[in-house]
């Protein structure tokens, strides 16, 4: 008989919702726009009713989320999503509300946790001792996994709203930060300082080599703070051409050979796409189950 699992990649523009089977085959998948908590969750909980209906029954769903989450499951709060600059959700109890209008047990994470995890087990960052997972999409997050376990800590890493140095005459769109990573380089911040969304800038706009320059300065504190074998770059930003190559460029001028690598090595061999594709985070949901 297949066991079956529930997944869900929770991100601020849309949720990802999958039924997978332990051999991280995709059985049936569903998008939900992110709208409000009621809307958004009432969708996601009807998708996977259905499939219950259909024979896709499940005990444990696996919830990678877009944060900041509280992890502490001593908490009285654990599972719910905290002060996130995303409207109508700060204090949305997530994970309760799901395990129990699905009758199941969650698993929840951030987001790039889950996909770090997700990349360690199976993807670019296999075998490393220190992986960590960058999206740059509709915000801009970063997970990291060390010894095959997510870092948690106090909370856990939300290593976006960092403050970015040296571009001053510019605006970031942050409510709680400003100049931080995601209030510059995430695809919602770029929309609002270029009055276009990201996807439609051309090539040669001075926008993508800002953009090449502050992923490149986030790479360069994440090496010299975790000393990570394999830094993975995803979302939908990503996937413009040039811009990874780019990046690694700016943060390989910035480290200015401080970083001794081994002999016939360097970032190029650390920073990379994912190996994973599009499905880091729902098979990153499905490792916090399995």
């Amino acid at each position: 008989m297949t066991k079956y699992f529930a997944v869900i990649e929770g991100g601020g523009t849309k949720f990802n919702c999958a039924i997978v089977d332990a051999q991280k085959e995709i059985c049936a998948e569903h998008r939900v726009a992110t709208s409000t908590p009621d809307e958004t969750l009432g969708a996601v909980v009807a998708f996977f009713d259905n499939q219950k209906k259909m024979s896709c029954d499940f005990e444990k769903l696996g919830l990678a989320c877009f944060g900041p989450l509280d992890l502490n499951k001593y908490s009285s709060s654990f599972g719910s999503i905290t002060s996130t600059p995303k409207p109508h959700w700060s204090n949305t109890k997530i994970a309760p509300i799901l395990a129990e209008a699905l009758n199941c047990q969650v698993e929840i994470d951030t987001d790039v946790n889950a996909a770090a995890l997700a990349e360690y087990l199976w993807g670019a960052s296999k075998g490393a001792e220190v992986n960590v997972y960058i999206t740059v999409g509709t915000g801009l997050g970063v997970g990291v996994v060390i010894n095959g376990k997510p870092l948690h800590g106090l909370i856990h890493p939300e290593i976006g709203h960092m403050l970015v140095s040296g571009l001053d005459d510019m605006q970031g769109v942050c409510p709680f930060h400003g100049q931080c990573f995601e209030g510059l380089a995430s695809g919602k911040a770029m929309s609002k300082i270029w009055q276009q969304p990201a996807q439609t800038l051309p090539d040669g706009h001075a926008a993508w080599d800002i953009q090449a320059k502050v992923l490149g300065q986030l790479c360069h504190n994440i090496m010299l703070s975790f000393s990570p074998q394999s830094i993975v770059l995803g979302g939908g930003v990503m996937a413009k051409i040039g811009l990874l190559d780019r990046s690694i460029y700016y943060a390989e001028k910035s480290l200015n050979s401080y970083i001794v690598f081994p002999k016939n090595y360097s970032l190029k061999q650390i920073i990379s796409k994912p190996g994973l594709g599009e499905h880091s985070g729902l098979l990153g949901a499905l490792a916090l189950v399995l």
